[in-house]
């Protein structure tokens, strides 16, 4: 099934050129998408704070809202222990950003304290409302699995009940360009798995050997 001209016609024509969504949806959710190239230059609070705005109104089971957000701007203190948490690969660029935020989740419910099953879910639908806030002010946002955890835990201070889920990299874009030599091609919008391979009806299917 085609999609709309109207959603084609506001993709981005960075994205456009790479992603051809199959049904209409907001371009919101097609334009999302992961850029390393930052300016390195700050950003004011008024730019930034609203992206953990839109984080706070996920969704959450027993309105728990599991997720907590711990970050440092490029003008603080504490800048360099969250560069420092960075592995080597991922340094190269986020180095550059505005901001690095970790994320972590609460592990069990507020109302009863027993461990609560979907914390991770639930903050990852907090990081979502981040992600695409963050693209709709054309920032660059570029969540992180490749840094420490353990020392993310220890050096900010992570109370026990906390997991530590991810980092995040926030900023002005850049071009590509700017970049180290071998992420220059990797700098464009990723395709998507066809929908028939993620969605389901009735039970789990998987291709026939």
């Amino acid at each position: 099934m085609a999609e709309s001209t109207a959603t084609r016609h506001d993709l981005r024509d960075d994205v456009a050129e790479h992603r051809d969504p199959d049904h209409e949806i907001d371009p919101l959710f097609v334009n999302r998408w992961s850029p390393r190239a930052m300016t390195g230059e700050p950003l004011d609070e008024a730019e930034y704070l609203p992206l953990f705005e839109a984080a706070r109104w996920a969704p959450s089971a027993f309105n728990n809202q599991h997720w907590r957000f711990i970050y440092a701007s490029r003008e603080d203190d504490e800048w360099d222990t969250f560069v420092d948490l960075l592995s080597e690969g991922n340094r190269s660029w986020a180095s550059d950003a505005a901001v690095l935020a970790v994320i972590v989740s609460k592990t069990t419910f507020d109302h009863n304290g027993e461990p609560a099953p979907v914390h991770s879910f639930d903050t990852g639908s907090a990081w979502q409302n981040l992600a695409l806030e963050g693209a709709r002010r054309d920032l660059a946002i570029h969540g992180m699995a490749g840094f420490d955890y353990e020392r993310a835990a220890a050096e900010l201070d992570v109370p026990d009940g906390f997991d530590v889920e991810a980092m995040v990299a926030i900023g002005e874009r850049a071009p590509p360009e700017t970049l180290p030599d071998e992420l220059q091609a990797r700098e464009q919008p990723s395709d998507r798995k066809p929908l028939e391979e993620i969605v389901h009806h009735g039970g789990f299917e998987t291709d026939a050997a």
